[in-house]
């Protein structure tokens, strides 16, 4: 007979837009014997409903919500259901919606071609409240997250300095939203001198991306 302790029920409620992903999520996630239900929702508004009639775990949140922007929808749980850990669902890592909805209260963030194994592995960590190590959160990200956005009005401008003018240019424009073909148009030089610009500033910063950058200028500011 097996005395050994069951695993944690996860509740959870996946808002996505695409049908077919967001069905597919939950045929994987209702196969795994610690997973207790899972949710669909469309949009911001129909999710908020359904998490306060269901009270999930988690939120696997879609950063491209048709109804209602990203960083409102997760301001909207974290006032009225605190105790729900969302995880934003996004295509690329250097999409600004992750910053503006992590300091908003999202937990973290999964990109949408991570593997099976490792979406598996963020999904049972963040229901135990841990931030873990994965592929797609870089080492350094998931270490300075949570301290850094506790710190928004704290000037640390000591990094920023080591960068040029037109550095601190691109990225002032990266922290707007801009795409790096807005931010070439803008300023009439080429997409490539533009990814040129953005490598260097993130060696001076010593950060591995785009969205640990603007973290850095949004400390600053």
């Amino acid at each position: 007979m097996d005395h050994g302790i069951e695993p944690m029920s996860i509740r959870l409620l996946i808002v996505e837009t695409q049908r077919l992903f967001r069905q597919s999520l939950r045929a994987l996630l209702e196969r795994e014997r610690d997973i207790a239900a899972v949710v669909e929702a469309t949009d911001g508004r129909e999710a908020y409903q359904l998490a306060l009639e269901h009270k999930p775990d988690i939120e696997l949140l879609d950063v491209d919500m048709p109804d209602l922007d990203v960083e409102s929808a997760v301001k909207l749980v974290r006032k009225h259901l605190p105790h729900m850990r969302v995880l934003l669902l996004a295509r690329y890592e250097e999409d600004i919606r992750i910053v503006t909805a992590m300091r908003a209260g999202a937990f973290g963030y999964i990109l949408k071609d991570t593997d099976k194994t490792d979406f598996l592995r963020i999904i049972r960590a963040t229901a135990k409240g841990e931030h873990v190590l994965s592929p797609i959160m870089p080492e350094r990200f998931t270490r300075t997250v949570p301290g850094a956005l506790r710190q928004t009005h704290e000037a640390n401008n000591t990094q920023l300095s080591y960068l040029t003018d037109r550095e601190q240019e691109i990225l002032t424009c990266a922290a707007a939203g801009w795409s790096n073909k807005e931010v070439a148009d803008h300023l009439c030089v080429s997409i490539d001198t533009v990814k040129t610009h953005l490598h260097h500033i993130y060696q001076k910063l010593s950060v591995d991306g785009r969205v640990e950058a603007i973290l850095t200028y949004l400390r600053a500011h």
